[in-house]
């Protein structure tokens, strides 16, 4: 059977494990996980988000979310503030350790992923990072 004829979600799915696979042995010597790093990301580019805003962009539930910004807390890599207008909205934001750690394991990650990359060429990695954009945001269509 060619790559063709399998199921795309079956597809997608395997190559997301294997990433998350590969991208958490590059977030091991930082002592992060690959949720831990997608929340510090969003953290630096979304000051201020919320609970939810994170669960949203990270694709989990706010249980989830919550849960590991507990533990994110607990370990000083975030901080939450009260909502200046919403009473009952918590705001996240990195702490100097947090934005730390994910500075110095940015290069890993990229580095990493410059290696599952490396038999595509330019044209190719552009045109894969355009289909899973637009899958990422097709799944949030009415």
């Amino acid at each position: 059977m060619d790559d063709s004829e399998i199921c795309l979600s079956f597809l997608v799915r395997q190559a997301w494990l294997n990433m998350r696979s590969a991208v958490d042995d590059a977030l091991a010597p930082h002592g992060l996980s690959v949720a831990q790093y997608a929340t510090l990301l969003v953290l630096d580019e979304q000051p201020g988000a919320s609970i939810a805003d994170v669960a949203r962009v990270v694709a989990s539930t706010r249980q989830s979310a919550n849960e590991l910004l507990a533990g994110m807390e607990r370990a000083g890599l975030v901080e939450r503030r009260p909502h200046s207008r919403d009473r009952r909205t918590q705001e996240l934001n990195l702490t100097a350790l947090g934005r730390q750690r994910l500075k110095a394991a940015k290069p890993s990650v990229h580095a990493r992923e410059g290696e599952l990359e490396a038999a595509l060429d330019a044209r190719e990695r552009a045109a894969a990072r355009t289909w899973l954009a637009h899958m990422a945001r097709a799944g949030h269509l009415p």
